[in-house]
């Protein structure tokens, strides 16, 4: 495993580090990243993008492909839309549950719910994955080679993809306990400890999807 600094990136330099992968001979280069490390409730998703070299010169003209923290809401369904629907872009998604990130921890559990993501990529397309590209310092357990990247999310084409794309599958998850769990408006914060999900926390206790090792929620217990 590498692990690089990369700084002002521009977007037509997103797509280098694919570039230079497919010249070393590697074919199925899948770009991962996740979403939902830090809140205080529901699961951590995790996103797996590949695009073959043949089909690179399509894909990429997606346009606002970016880390998913720095796309608004309505703007990042867009890209998602366009990215799923894009048949040049193969995808995967994984998730783990709060109830396995209690028992394993967060970093665990996110880097099984990339494993998984790179599964679910494999299965639904019958490949075998040969490089990963992934965001920040992760390694994963698996019999592949990978490079991490420190700010990949925002830097990497595949890596941005895969972002968007874990960001929204979590999203809509928490939209759906929303309707569950109204007393704690999910929908809204995702279940991230913003002061309105604390108050509500403070007034209706925790429920099931709350994260039992995360402070504030460790101590009320």
């Amino acid at each position: 495993m590498y692990l690089i600094y990369v700084n002002n990136i521009s977007i037509r330099d997103m797509i280098q580090e694919e570039k230079s992968l497919w010249k070393k001979g590697y074919k199925y280069v899948v770009g991962i990243d996740e979403a939902g490390r830090g809140p205080l409730a529901g699961p951590v998703a995790a996103g797996a993008v590949l695009i073959l070299e043949k089909d690179f010169k399509e894909a990429k003209k997606i346009k606002s492909v970016k880390d998913s923290k720095k796309l608004k809401e309505e703007k990042r369904k867009e890209v998602y839309l366009d990215l799923i629907k894009n048949k040049n872009i193969k995808w995967g998604i994984g998730m783990v549950s709060e109830k396995i990130i209690d028992r394993i921890n967060i970093l665990e559990a996110t880097k099984l719910a990339m494993i998984k993501a790179v599964k679910n990529l494999e299965k639904k397309n019958g490949i075998k994955v040969d490089f990963l590209l992934l965001d920040g310092r992760m390694k994963l357990d698996l019999d592949v080679s990978q490079k991490s990247i420190v700010k990949g999310d925002d830097r990497v084409f595949s890596i941005s993809a895969a972002s968007i794309i874990a960001k929204v599958k979590r999203d809509e998850l928490m939209e759906k306990y929303d309707k569950k769990y109204s007393q704690y408006n999910f929908k809204k914060h995702k279940g991230y400890g913003t002061r309105e999900h604390l108050g509500r926390i403070k007034k209706h206790g925790i429920c099931e999807i709350h994260r039992k090792s995360f402070a504030p929620i460790n101590q009320m217990i």
